[in-house]
């Protein structure tokens, strides 16, 4: 594949073909497009970026202000959660879940709506938000990445909105977004929308409505804004900090009930990004999602179509796949008795011999040195001592005791040889104590046929 000239491939890399996208576009890019210089304590006021700067901080710094001089009365503060769920469903199943991903088909009807209610949250009209969103899932914490997670919760929250990115976001294919009639409008009209979504509106519903209009100004519109903003801006921040990896954990994204609430559904973020296409993030039926649920709605209405989910069997299999290396990770940091490969091989007489001067114990083909157990031996010592320098095997498998899968365990862990011709056969189950019966192996490691232990 033939390499971009450098000029096309860096300063414009919203425009590049297709066919023209090296294999090894992270590395290429990372080593041929020059960064800024990173943000220091002397220069991070000249790298501000002072419209975002203004639309993240004043809200907040008015909303306070007002709220000190202003009752919220109980009218307004059910159209101050109505309205922060209308505007939020307009990002979160408007913007992310059907631009971002296409995970379902909406009525033009449906698009014009949530576009109109999205551009309320004042977060850039789909375009420009969708396009960083897609180039953020293809380059997850890397430096292509517009919200690595890496830099910190601060950068992936608003630091990366505050100031001028150091560089451009990775290639992202946004064609279908460029011939969509609702977003093309949406973005040559984001600031009269933005405006009236994020003031007008509100204001006018909570003034004409029951004659609140500070408070319309104060907590729908200003301490809504501030809210709802924050809200997904968590899903940058918090759903890779906070919470745990179901699915798969080579990345940070996260699943956690507590940002979920916060941010209307996004929370089990670790499941979207293993699995973006579908239109849910809360994969389980009571997972908290009211996106999901909103979503459903809209298709029994007639509104939504084609709503996406991702096959139940290959999700179980990645949450399979965690949960073994868990149980991997776990076995490994557990002590395991030695190997019949690795123990000596005594004949009956060296071991009735060695038992004059140790408390030798065969069991099942394996010699035990019990001396450190003897005087801890749940059945008393006597029965210990009595079968040194025997076989106890009968005893020890119901005989006098059918011992419990502890026993067994702790039994293994006494193994210090093996009797020549003893040994019963290698599938005999009362040769693999319980604790190892399934045992939790690497791909790369070849089952051995001759060894006792059951490899899963």
């Amino acid at each position: 594949m033939g390499q971009p000239s450098k000029a096309t491939y860096i300063q414009d890399p919203e425009r590049i073909p297709t066919g023209s996208i090296p294999d090894n576009y992270v590395s290429y890019t990372l080593k041929n497009e020059e960064a800024l210089p990173p943000i220091t304590w002397k220069n991070w006021y000249k790298e501000l970026h002072w419209l975002h700067v203004f639309i993240l901080f004043v809200p907040p710094i008015l909303g306070i202000i007002g709220a000190c001089n202003t009752r919220l009365q109980w009218n307004t503060g059910v159209w101050f959660v109505v309205y922060s769920h209308l505007t939020g469903f307009g990002l979160s199943a408007g913007y992310h879940r059907l631009w971002a991903h296409r995970t379902y088909k909406a009525t033009k009807t449906l698009e014009i709506i949530l576009a109109i209610l999205g551009a309320g949250v004042v977060e850039g009209s789909i375009a420009w938000w969708a396009r960083g969103h897609r180039a953020h899932h293809r380059y997850t914490d890397t430096d292509l990445d517009p919200y690595n997670a890496h830099k910190g919760l601060f950068y992936s929250h608003i630091g990366w909105m505050i100031f001028k990115p150091r560089r451009k976001p990775g290639h992202a294919d946004v064609s279908d977004l460029r011939q969509n009639p609702v977003v093309k409008w949406q973005h040559r009209y984001y600031l009269l929308l933005a405006f009236i979504m994020a003031v007008v509106v509100p204001i006018t519903v909570a003034g004409y409505g029951w004659g609140d209009w500070k408070g319309g100004y104060v907590y729908a519109s200003m301490l809504r804004l501030v809210f709802v903003q924050h809200s997904t801006f968590c899903v940058n921040s918090l759903c890779h900090w906070l919470g745990d990896k179901p699915y798969d954990d080579k990345l940070t994204p996260k699943d956690c009930v507590l940002t979920a609430v916060i941010t209307m559904g996004e929370g089990y973020h670790n499941f979207h990004h293993q699995f973006p296409m579908d239109y849910r993030n809360g994969y389980k039926w009571y997972q908290y999602d009211p996106t999901k649920w909103f979503l459903w709605t809209c298709k029994k209405v007639g509104l939504a179509s084609h709503l996406k989910t991702f096959s139940d069997n290959e999700v179980q299999k990645g949450e399979l796949a965690v949960q073994l290396k868990r149980l991997r990770q776990k076995q490994e940091a557990l002590a395991w008795p030695a190997e019949h490969r690795d123990l000596p091989v005594l004949k009956w007489e060296d071991y009735q011999r060695q038992a004059e001067s140790r408390a030798l114990i065969c069991i099942a083909g394996y010699i035990h040195d019990v001396g450190s157990f003897i005087d801890k031996h749940p059945g008393g010592a006597l029965l210990l001592k009595r079968n040194i320098g025997k076989d106890a095997t009968t005893a020890f498998f119901g005989g006098i005791y059918d011992h419990s899968h502890g026993a067994h365990n702790l039994l293994s862990m006494m193994r210090v040889a093996i009797l020549l011709g003893g040994a019963p056969h290698g599938l005999d189950e009362k040769v693999v104590p319980p604790g190892q019966h399934l045992r939790v192996a690497r791909y790369d490691e070849p089952a051995n046929n001759d060894h006792p232990e059951v490899l899963f």
